[in-house]
C-alpha cells in the first residue's frame, strides 16, 4: 500500500509489503545479489519502512540527492534537509544492471527489504560534505564518515519492505510513528512537545523540559536517539535506564518515553530541521531545540563548527512549513543560594552558580566520588554508576608494544602475576607468540596480516575489558594505525594503557636466543620488524619502558604504580 492514514489525520508513507508479497520476495531473493546493511543504513531503512522519514519512499536518486544537498529540498520542492542514501562498493556495483533486484539484509543475513534498481550514481562526497555540513574538516564525524567510511556508489530504486529490523531490547518503548500517534489519540493528547537527546538527563534537562511543556501547554514526549549518535557517547542501554529513572519526577499522565532508531549525522542546523520533520511524523506538534542542537563540537582548529543558535534560526525559518512549532530553550543553571534552576540569563545578580561539566562527571564516576543531588537525581546517578563503576572495578587493557627481544613478554608475565596476587579481577595474558599459535596460525607477516592479528588481539581484549577483566597484550604491534584502532575499540569500555617497551635494538639482538635477528640480517627471515620491516614508535604511549638496566620485577612495579596513580588498582586493597 502507498499511504497509511494516521489517527490524527496526517499521512505516513508505508513501504511494507503484505504477507503474501513478502513471502514471494523472500523466495525470489535466492537468485538476487544481496547487500548486508551497515549500521547507519540499517537505521535509515527502518525509518523509511515505518514512515518516520515520510515523505521519502526510498533512498534518494541523483536528482533528489543533488536538490537536497544544494537547497534542502527534494526535486519536487518538498522540504528535506538530509540526504538519505544507500552506498555500496564498486565491486558490487559492477555486478548490477538497472532493473536488477537487491536483497537488503541485516548483519545476520535476514532479508529486510527488496530494492529494484533504477539508478546507480557516483557522488562527489567532498562536495556533499561541504554543502550539507558546511565543512570539509574531518573533525566533524559525518564528514569523516563520508570521506573514509562511505562507499563510492549510491543506488536508488523502488523499495519494498519485507520485515522490520529485530530489536530485543526495550520492545515496549520502540513505537513506530503510527503506533505512537495511536497512543497519543488513546491518551487524548492533542499537543505534544518532543525532547531530543543523545545523553543522560540530569536535573537541568528535567527543569527545561518541564518549563517547555508548561510554556506551550503540551504533554511531553522524551524521544531519545538509540540508533547511532556521536562516537564516544554513552551506550543507549544505560541512557534508557536513566530516562526511566526520571519519568516519575513529572506529573502523572503528562509524559511518555519512546525510542527513536535514527542515525544522527551531527549536522547542526540541517539536522534540527530533519529532527523536526521526523517528530512531526511521530505525531508531535512542538519540538524543543536548544543551544547548538546536534552540533559536533569544535573543528580541528578548536573553533565551533556551528554557531550556538544556528539550529534554532534555521528551524524557525521552516517551522510553519513543517507544521511543528519550535520551542527554543536556554541553558539552565543551578543557583546555590536559591536551591533552584534558572535560565542562565535570569540568574539574580550576585548569586553563585554551580555546574558540573561532562569531564568532571566522568571523573567523579571514575573515582567513585559523590554526585550531588542538585546536579542529578539519585536514581539517575545509580544508573550511571552501574555503567561507570570506579576505575578499580572497571575492566582494563595493558597493551605492550616493542621489538622482538625487548622484554615485552617477560614484563607482561611479571605484571600478570602481580595483578593475580592482588586479586579482585580475572587477568588474561594475550602474548604475541601464543596468539599467533592459537588465534592467528593461518596468518603470515605481511602488513595486512600483522594488522589483522593485532585487530584480533584488540577484539579479544575489548571483550575482556568490557566484562570487567584485565587483558595484558604483548605483541610486537609495529604499526601506529592499527594500534590506534585498538585503543579506540577499548577506551569506551574501560581502561587502556599503552606501554612502549623501548629497549634499543642492539640490546634486543644481544638477548636473541633463537638467532632471529641474525637470520633476518642474512635475508633468511623476511619482513622482520626492526631489520627488513619498520617499527613505528608509539607517540601517545602512557609509558616508555627501556628494560636494558631494569629487571622484569622493577618494570612491572613501574606499571603498577602508574595504574595505582590513575585509580585502576589499589583503591580498596584489590586489583
Amino acid at each position: 500500500m502507498d499511504k497509511l492514514i494516521d489517527p490524527h489525520g496526517g499521512q505516513l508513507v508505508d513501504l511494507m509489503a503484505g504477507e503474501e508479497r513478502s513471502a514471494e520476495l523472500k523466495e525470489r531473493s535466492k537468485d538476487w545479489v544481496s547487500w548486508d546493511l551497515t549500521p547507519r543504513q540499517l537505521c535509515d531503512l527502518e525509518l523509511l519502512m515505518n514512515g518516520g522519514l515520510s515523505p521519502l519512499r526510498g533512498f534518494l536518486g541523483s536528482a533528489d540527492y543533488e536538490a537536497v544537498c544544494e537547497g534542502m529540498r527534494l526535486a519536487d520542492g518538498t522540504l528535506w534537509p538530509m540526504p538519505i542514501t544507500l552506498d555500496i562498493p564498486e565491486k558490487l556495483a559492477g555486478e548490477l544492471s538497472l532493473g536488477d533486484r537487491i536483497a537488503l539484509r541485516d548483519p545476520e543475513g535476514v532479508m529486510l527489504a527488496a530494492l529494484e534498481l533504477e539508478e546507480l550514481y557516483r557522488p562527489d562526497r567532498d562536495a556533499e560534505a561541504a554543502r550539507v555540513f558546511g565543512t570539509s574538516d574531518e573533525a566533524h564525524p559525518a564528514v569523516a564518515q563520508l570521506k573514509n567510511g562511505t562507499h563510492p556508489v549510491y543506488v536508488a530504486g523502488k523499495l519494498e519492505g519485507v520485515q522490520q529490523p529485530s530489536h530485543y531490547d526495550f520492545r515496549a518503548l520502540r513505537l513506530s510513528p503510527a503506533e505512537l500517534r495511536a497512543e497519543f489519540a488513546r491518551l487524548g493528547w492533542q499537543r505534544v512537545v518532543a525532547f531530543q537527546t543523545r545523553n543522560p538527563m540530569h536535573r537541568a534537562h528535567y527543569e527545561l523540559t518541564s518549563r517547555a511543556a508548561k510554556q506551550v501547554e503540551a504533554n511531553l514526549l522524551i524521544h531519545p536517539v538509540v540508533g547511532m549518535t556521536q562516537p564516544g557517547d554513552l551506550d543507549h542501554y544505560t541512557r534508557v535506564h536513566c530516562y526511566e529513572a526520571i519519568l516519575n519526577r513529572y506529573p502523572q499522565l503528562t509524559v511518555k518515553l519512546s525510542l527513536l532508531p535514527l542515525a544522527m549525522r551531527m549536522g547542526g542546523p540541517r539536522e534540527a530541521v530533519w529532527h523536526a520533520i521526523v517528530r512531526k511524523n511521530y505525531g508531535c506538534t512542538h519540538f524543543i531545540v536548544g543551544r547548538d542542537h546536534a552540533g559536533p563540537g569544535n573543528d580541528s582548529k578548536g573553533e565551533p563548527i556551528y554557531g550556538p543558535y544556528d539550529a534554532q534560526e534555521l528551524l524557525q525559518q521552516h517551522a510553519e512549513e513543517i507544521g511543528v512549532e519550535m520551542v527554543p530553550f536556554r541553558t539552565m543553571v543551578y543557583v546555590e543560594d536559591h536551591d533552584a534552576y534558572y535560565p542562565h540569563d535570569e540568574v539574580p545578580e550576585g548569586k553563585r552558580v554551580l555546574s558540573i561539566s561532562g569531564t568532571e562527571l566522568r571523573s567523579r564516576l571514575a573515582q567513585g566520588k559523590e554526585i550531588p543531588e542538585w546536579f542529578t537525581f539519585p536514581d539517575v546517578a545509580t544508573a550511571l554508576r552501574r555503567r561507570h563503576p570506579p576505575r578499580h572495578r572497571q575492566g582494563l587493557t595493558v597493551f605492550f608494544s616493542g621489538l622482538s627481544g625487548s622484554g615485552k613478554s617477560t614484563v607482561a608475565n611479571a605484571l600478570m602475576v602481580k595483578l593475580l596476587e592482588m586479586g579482585g579481577r580475572p587477568v588474561t595474558l594475550l602474548d604475541g607468540d601464543i596468539v599467533r599459535k592459537n588465534l592467528s596460525s593461518e596468518l603470515g607477516f605481511s602488513k595486512e596480516h600483522r594488522n589483522l592479528n593485532i585487530s584480533r588481539i584488540g577484539y579479544v581484549a575489548s571483550e575482556i575489558t568490557k566484562n570487567g577483566g584485565v587483558a595484558i597484550c604483548a605483541p610486537i604491534a609495529p604499526y601506529a594505525e592499527v594500534r590506534g584502532q585498538v585503543r579506540a575499540m577499548i577506551e569506551p569500555l574501560g581502561g587502556f594503557m599503552m606501554v612502549h617497551v623501548s629497549t634499543p635494538i642492539e640490546i634486543c639482538e644481544q638477548r636473541d636466543r633463537k638467532g632471529l635477528y641474525a637470520k633476518a640480517r642474512a635475508g633468511i627471515i623476511k619482513e622482520f620488524t626492526g631489520v627488513s620491516d619498520p617499527y613505528e614508535i608509539p607517540e601517545n604511549a602512557e609509558m616508555h619502558l627501556d628494560t636494558t638496566d631494569v629487571s622484569p620485577d622493577q618494570a612491572a612495579q613501574q606499571i603498577l604504580l602508574y595504574l595505582e596513580r590513575e585509580g585502576f588498582v589499589g583503591v580498596d586493597g584489590q586489583g
